[in-house]
């Protein structure tokens, strides 16, 4: 296999110009988002180059505390952004999101540092920051499609719910059924993705390293660690983050607090 090539700048600025496409397509539709395509293009671009940078210089350091602080800024933004998106109140909901993001990740990242890829040192930030940074990635949108179908039903269904309750149901057996719906919403997407992965899709992951010259059975068998890991910490901590949120937003009279901005 050969080394993966390197894409000049200026074929980069060239390449960019497809993006007349979808600019196009927004002209001929009026759907006047022309200023949020150019601030999401012009965002993503500074971001990904700084972030870059900063990985670069974060690879060569390479020490435990700056990883670890990194790794923490890491779950409050996603944690954050989980409830921002779901429209959810923070001042009820973030502390729980953090605590199901963490005890969901540091297990299954332990898993594979320590136990499955072995890197020298076991927090070598080359492993320890792309991988936290696809599992968490990977949470973000099952959490918020659970956190929103979960209060949205809890609302349009209150009848349901209180009548639950009038049947002697406490207040955790009555928010079954809705935990339920809002696991099997937010786990649908990865699992249709899981189904047909190597027949309709390569993922990006894998794509990426056969284009930086790894032989593709490598490739396959880090996807496929990623995948189950990707899969297994959505279920945790989607399962977690409802389970807190009946502990904590609902109490032991039945009544739900409005967590919804």
């Amino acid at each position: 296999m050969e080394n993966s090539i390197d894409i000049d700048n200026w074929k980069l600025l060239g390449f960019l110009s497809i993006l007349f496409i979808p600019f196009a397509i927004n002209l001929y539709y009026k759907l006047s988002l022309s200023r949020t395509i150019a601030i999401a293009v012009i965002r993503m671009s500074l971001q990904l180059f700084m972030v870059g940078l900063y990985l670069a210089f974060l690879f060569e350091l390479n020490s435990l505390l700056v990883n670890l602080i990194w790794l923490a800024l890491m779950l409050v933004i996603a944690s954050r952004a989980v409830i921002t998106n779901a429209r959810l109140k923070p001042k009820y909901l973030f502390s729980l999101v953090i605590t199901a993001m963490a005890i969901s990740l540091l297990p299954i990242m332990a898993i594979l540092l320590l136990g499955l890829l072995q890197p020298q040192p076991y927090y070598s930030a080359q492993y320890l920051i792309p991988l936290a940074g696809m599992l968490l990635g990977n949470s973000l949108t099952g959490n918020i499609v659970s956190l929103q179908h979960f209060y949205t039903s809890l609302k349009d269904k209150e009848a349901e719910y209180q009548a639950a309750l009038a049947l002697g149901a406490t207040p955790k057996q009555a928010c079954l059924p809705f935990m339920q719906a809002s696991l099997k919403n937010a786990l649908a997407p990865i699992l249709a993705s899981m189904t047909t992965m190597g027949l309709v899709t390569l993922p990006g992951m894998m794509t990426g390293q056969i284009l930086g010259g790894v032989t593709p059975l490598i490739a396959v068998k880090y996807q496929l660690i990623i995948m189950v890991a990707v899969f297994t910490m959505l279920s945790l901590s989607v399962s977690l983050t409802l389970s807190l949120c009946v502990r904590f937003t609902i109490k032991d009279t039945g009544f739900v607090k409005n967590c919804h901005q």
